[in-house]
């Protein structure tokens, strides 16, 4: 059934991630090569290609696990898979904030990590699922 909560979950985790292309993780001071005054920066995920291809993974990854509620182990797995490329996002998001000057965190540097919780609410509602499909098979 599509309408389970694990859903919601993923739901949320979409749209926290079409989120963070509008809303900079962080923002500071670069310095580029050929002028030694810093510049102005922001990073959100569409400012460089790792963090593009990473975001946008994982907002497909989370738009296709909706559709697949038929195959409860598969979505499984692509929760999971969700939650590591969540946490490789995550950990470029660090990487390129370790890169300016006086980084200051945006409020919405919290959207990847509502992305992570959310892949993993989904991850355990579908496990609960999975566990009650099971039981009542042991019934029969």
């Amino acid at each position: 059934m599509i309408q389970r909560q694990q859903t919601l979950w993923l739901l949320l985790a979409t749209a926290a991630a079409i989120c963070s292309f509008m809303f900079p993780f962080v923002t500071g001071e670069e310095i580029l090569d050929n002028n030694p005054v810093p510049s102005r920066a922001t990073i959100d995920a569409g400012s460089n290609f790792l963090l593009l291809l990473t975001t946008g993974a994982s907002l497909v990854l989370s738009t296709v696990t909706i559709f697949l509620y038929k195959n409860r182990p598969r979505q499984a797995w692509l929760c999971l898979a969700g939650i590591l490329i969540t946490i490789l996002l995550l950990l470029l998001y660090i990487k390129e904030m370790n890169q300016l000057i006086k980084p200051v965190p945006a409020l919405s540097a919290l959207l990847p990590v509502f992305v992570l919780l959310s892949y993993i609410m989904a991850w355990r509602g579908i496990r609960n699922d999975e566990k009650l499909v099971k039981s009542l098979d042991k019934l029969r």
